[in-house]
């Protein structure tokens, strides 16, 4: 039986071990840290539970149907709840919209904002559900090997919305500049800013509006302990607290790594580890990407986020709550230009105790705040004690009550824990942005050019950041080893 390692216990690359371990591979995932989940980990403190990772469920689709692949459903491992409404968008004190999880009510809420905007949302939503249905089918599951795996007649027809962008096809939509600025938020889960997103990724939107905001019950960690079930039911071996600290390579082929828990042999190596701290472990000459190539890359942003506790019910938000009372391309300028601190950031926050009370103590409310922000930005405790008081100002002037006084404690995570804690690339948080020119075949390979039995899979190459595409890296990976390579 061959021997697989996979660096990394991320989405990717527990759902890259279950297909190969099903394959009839011999599977070992190596962990850097004490729990598994990658990104995906959580924090308990105090009796609260909070997601120091991804917190929106989005496409469950995608969800659906890697369990089934495996005989199984969701409800085998969690249980969801459709959010409603799915999230609150403020704009100034008592000014907010709410997404409903019926899409009618929606709809509602635009017509009543700018008369004639309902049958115009028919029509955009209309075109992302046939985006959505052509990138699920003709391209997302596709490993990025050759352009000829995405050309076809459906996918041809499409190709002049990779040249429009997000901001330039909303703005044909919808005038009110509230409405575009609802339209215009999936694609921050692309990690680039609207305005440099081709309108074809407005597939985001019928994910948003049509397929719904869900919650696991218990948190999305419940997700990353459901995909770890299933993986060590079909034979894979878990190793936490085990980084990588060399790639063994003789004559082009990984022989096996070594790490704190020894060295390990192996047939293939596949890395679920950021790429470009993978990719140092090797020898130079097996490098495929320099570091001039990493440096010119668009990454998505860091993040700057707090997890705090409230000893009260924190009124006039909603599970996910965004603060958009500030200018989006402003904000977006020092993320991906003057990469400098915002001076007054949109943020999101997330209240999983309105609907999950498992994630605080009764009458008591857990918080999660993010402030996008450039990667490799300065990082320091005056920074963040500067923002986290700002934002929490704003929630209260915005809101409309006193919550300071209420903080029962508040811990930070910022770009310096993003390298420690994941070595990840310039501290970034999402991967690599969907820009036109990082897209599919432009994207780093999940094979290696250099080494015969090396892969990676994850958010920095196909298809993207985000959780269901690091869902899809998996699977696609796994099929690529099978291509291949033979039991």
């Amino acid at each position: 039986m061959k021997k697989i390692i996979i660096i990394g216990s991320g989405f990717s690359s527990l759902s890259a071990s279950c297909y190969l371990a099903k394959a009839g591979y011999d599977v070992t995932i190596l962990e850097k840290n004490a729990t598994t989940g990658g990104r995906a980990r959580q924090l308990k403190t105090k009796g609260f539970v909070f997601d120091i990772g991804p917190t929106f469920y989005w496409m469950p689709d995608v969800f659906d149907t890697f369990f089934a692949d495996f005989n199984k459903k969701t409800s085998d491992f969690y249980h969801l709840d459709q959010l409603n409404p799915a999230y609150k968008i403020y704009f100034d004190t008592n000014d907010s919209i709410a997404i409903s999880e019926d899409f009618k009510e929606t709809r509602n809420t635009f017509e009543k904002i700018e008369p004639g905007s309902g049958k115009q949302l028919d029509r955009f939503i209309n075109k992302a559900r046939i985006n959505y249905e052509i990138a699920i089918k003709n391209l997302v599951y596709n490993p990025g090997e050759t352009v000829f795996e995405i050309i076809n007649r459906k996918t041809i027809t499409k190709l002049y919305e990779f040249i429009l962008t997000i901001k330039n096809q909303v703005s044909g939509y919808v005038k009110n500049e509230k409405l575009r600025k609802v339209l215009e938020f999936p694609v921050l889960f692309l990690g680039a800013k609207p305005s440099n997103t081709p309108s074809f990724y407005n597939f985001m939107n019928y994910a948003d509006l049509k397929l719904g905001t869900w919650h696991p019950q218990g948190g999305m960690y419940k997700v990353v302990e459901g995909m770890q079930t299933l993986a060590q039911s079909l034979g894979v071996q878990i190793i936490t607290d085990s980084p990588v600290q060399k790639i063994d390579i003789q004559d082009g082929v990984v022989k096996g790594v070594e790490s704190k828990a020894g060295y390990l042999e192996c047939d293939i190596l596949l890395s679920g580890a950021d790429y470009h701290h993978t990719e140092t472990l090797l020898p130079p000459q097996y490098r495929q990407y320099s570091e001039k190539y990493w440096d010119k890359k668009i990454f998505a942003p860091s993040a700057l986020l707090f997890f705090v506790g409230f000893d009260k019910k924190i009124e006039k938000v909603n599970h996910h709550t965004l603060f958009f009372d500030t200018d989006f391309e402003e904000h977006a300028k020092t993320i991906y230009d003057t990469k400098t601190w915002p001076n007054k950031p949109l943020f999101y926050a997330s209240f999983p105790s309105k609907t999950d009370s498992t994630s605080a103590p009764k009458d008591k409310e857990a918080a999660i705040f993010l402030i996008p922000i450039a990667p490799n930005i300065e990082d320091t405790e005056a920074l963040r004690a500067h923002y986290f008081s700002q934002i929490i100002s704003r929630v209260e002037k915005l809101t409309d009550q006193s919550i300071k006084e209420h903080i029962l404690f508040q811990e930070s995570y910022c770009v310096s824990n993003f390298k420690d804690d994941y070595n990840s690339y310039k501290g970034n948080a999402y991967g690599l942005a969907n820009t036109l020119l990082q897209t599919h075949i432009l994207r780093p390979k999940l094979k290696s050019k250099k080494v015969e039995n090396l892969y990676f899979c994850g958010q920095l190459t196909v298809p993207g950041p985000g959780v269901p595409p690091s869902l899809i890296s998996g699977k696609v990976v796994s099929e690529l080893i099978l291509k291949h390579s033979k039991l």
